[in-house]
Formats: structure tokens, sequence, C-alpha cells
């Protein structure tokens, strides 16, 4: 792989029972030409995709999305991780939510490749992506009798946030591959998975990142062949998915560096994501909430099991063979898992 790619694959990291509720007539949908994209629409010329604007306090700004399905109660906004990421990552659902008759929206956040990328550094920001989500959710007519919404990695920081703000907007919450404390996760990878690395591997890792040199070929060789395909995404790196190798290649580095930093074994600098922790407001989240956990994630499972418990309504999955990536590492039982959880809540079950 060439440099870029791996310096922007090194930039990606960071970024259930339950109460019975009243049950849901579920209203059943063909997926016909005629209620999927209606005729002589915006929305069938473009075939779903819709450029939503976004204000912002520097201005206004559009950002991407496409709508796939048609469903009235089961609609599922992705947001992707990075920050700086894009939707790519996720166009494995194609596989899975079509059949299902899940209705679901790609989208590329303020500053990823598909939406405008303004260099202002300010707009990187926790709160403004809270209020550009709410944006896109009205945009789109989502609301509390359909609206799901998933988050992985960063996606699952920003579904966590907008939840705490907005969550009587939402029917169901998703938090893949996310904790909810970035100190948290700090020491998890410290304590529990650099010293799985063979050790000359870890010290000569560290030696680079003691010197913050972080665009190093040899550092960024080392991170990716030794850590990478053990805990993002399971596989030879010449047998990654090509969205994920997309997906990469197409990341926004000034968005992720700013809120995440440039390091892969923690959060270091300015980074504004450094201290961000939600641990003690969890319980404040009454919406249905499944939490996704990978045996292998760079997040600890067992904070993610634990976040199920602490939210009012949670279920936890975990998929055992999986890692950060387990949408394509442990496929089946993610996508089973998920697809469970969005339908329990609909009929009502859960």
């Amino acid at each position: 792989m060439k440099t870029k790619l791996f310096i922007l694959s090194l930039l990606f990291v960071l970024c259930f029972n339950c109460k019975k509720t009243e049950k849901i007539t579920i209203v059943e949908t063909a997926n016909t030409a005629e209620n999927y994209l209606k005729p002589n629409t915006e929305d069938q010329f473009l075939g779903g995709i819709k450029m939503i604007p976004i204000t912002t306090p520097k201005g206004e700004f559009k950002v991407w999305t496409k709508r796939v399905g048609n469903n009235p109660t089961m609609k599922v906004l992705l947001l992707h991780g990075g920050p700086g990421m894009t939707h790519e990552i996720y166009e494995c659902f194609d596989g899975y939510f079509p059949q299902e008759n899940i209705e679901y929206y790609y989208y590329d956040q303020l500053g990823s490749y598909y939406s405008d990328q303004p260099k202002d550094l300010s707009l990187w920001d926790l709160d403004r992506f809270v209020e550009e989500v709410e944006q896109v959710r009205v945009a789109l007519g989502l609301n509390k009798d359909n609206f799901y919404l998933y988050g992985q990695s960063w996606g699952g920081i920003l579904g966590m946030q907008y939840a705490l703000k907005y969550q009587d907007n939402l029917k169901g919450l998703i938090i893949s591959n996310m904790v909810a404390s970035i100190p948290d996760y700090q020491k998890y990878s410290d304590q529990v998975l650099a010293p799985k690395l063979d050790p000359e591997v870890l010290k000569e890792i560290m030696s680079y990142e003691d010197k913050e040199d972080y665009t190093n070929q040899r550092y960024l060789d080392l991170i990716v062949e030794n850590y990478y395909t053990k805990h993002v995404i399971r596989m030879p790196v010449k047998d990654w998915p090509e969205p994920i190798n997309r997906g990469f290649k197409h990341l926004n580095p000034d968005v992720y560096v700013t809120m995440q930093g440039p390091s892969e074994f923690g959060i270091k600098g300015n980074a504004t994501l450094k201290n961000w922790d939600v641990k003690d407001r969890l319980k404040e989240i009454k919406t249905p909430t499944l939490t996704v956990g990978a045996t292998h994630d760079t997040m600890d499972p067992e904070h993610m099991k634990w976040i199920s418990t602490e939210v009012q309504n949670g279920r936890f999955l975990l998929c055992p063979n999986g890692s950060h990536l387990s949408q394509f590492d442990d496929q089946k039982v993610f996508f089973k898992g998920l697809i469970s959880f969005i339908k329990d809540v609909d009929s009502g079950a859960f």
C-alpha cells in the first residue's frame, strides 16, 4: 500500500433484557418502484441522493446523504467513524438491509469526502456535529416513530451525544464499537492492547511515538501489519475489502487530527475529544439501545457490555470473531444482531 493510504488508515480508529413497550402495528410496504423512489421527483432523478443544507456558526454548507429502501417505521441513519471518514465503509449494509425491508441513509458528515469540506478547524467540534445531525434528521423527515440512529466508533460518540440532547426524536439507538469514555479507551489501549504486541515491535513503535514521528513509513508499516490486522480489521492487508481501502483513501486528516490526534496509541496533543466522557450520563438515555462490541476490538468489549446495563433499555451484541470493523470481519453475527434489534423495537418485542 502507498504511504498516503497508510497515513489515512492510521487516522481512522477514532474515527440487551429490556422493558416491553406498547405493541406497534407494522405496516407492510412493498419495495415497488412507485413507493421506493417516487416517479417525477428529485428523489428518483438522483437515485435517492440529497444534498442537505447545514447552518453552522461559520455559514451554510451542504452534506451528502443517500436513501436506500422504503419503510415507514424502520429508517436508519448511519453515522460513520473517523472523524473525517466516509459512508463507504458501510456499503456492506446493501447486502443485508434491503432484503429485510429496512430503509437506511448513507451520510457523509461535514468535512467528509462527499460533503462540503470547509477549512475552518473550529467547525470540527462535537456539539456542532450534534446540531448537524439534528438538521439532517429534520431534512430527511425522521422522527420518534421511525428514526434509528446507528453510530460506529466516532459515530458512536456522536450518537451518544445526540441522544443525550435529542433522544425524544429517536425510536432506537445503536452504539457500535465505541466506549463512553476516551480516558477509558486510552487506559485499555495502554494496559491491555499494547502489551499484546511483540515486545520488540512495541518498543520500536513507541520510539516513534516518543518522537511524535507519526508519518514515518516504518512506524506506519509496524502499526498496520501488527495492530490493524489484529484489532481494526482482522484480515491481511492485501485482503481488505475495496470499500475500506476507498474510505481510507478519502479520509479528511484535518478533521481527524483536530478531534482525535495523529497517534494510534491514544488521544494526544490538543485533540478536542481527549477528555470526552459521558459514563455518568448514560442512565439518562431511555431510548431502546443496542451496544455492539467485538472480542478483538480496539475498544474494550466489557465496557460496551456495561453501557447496555447503564442505559434504561439496553441490549448487548458481542461479535466474538470481530474487531473494530466487525461489519466485515464478523459480518454474519453483526448483521443478525443488528437486524433483530431493529425489528424487535419496531414490533414492540423489545
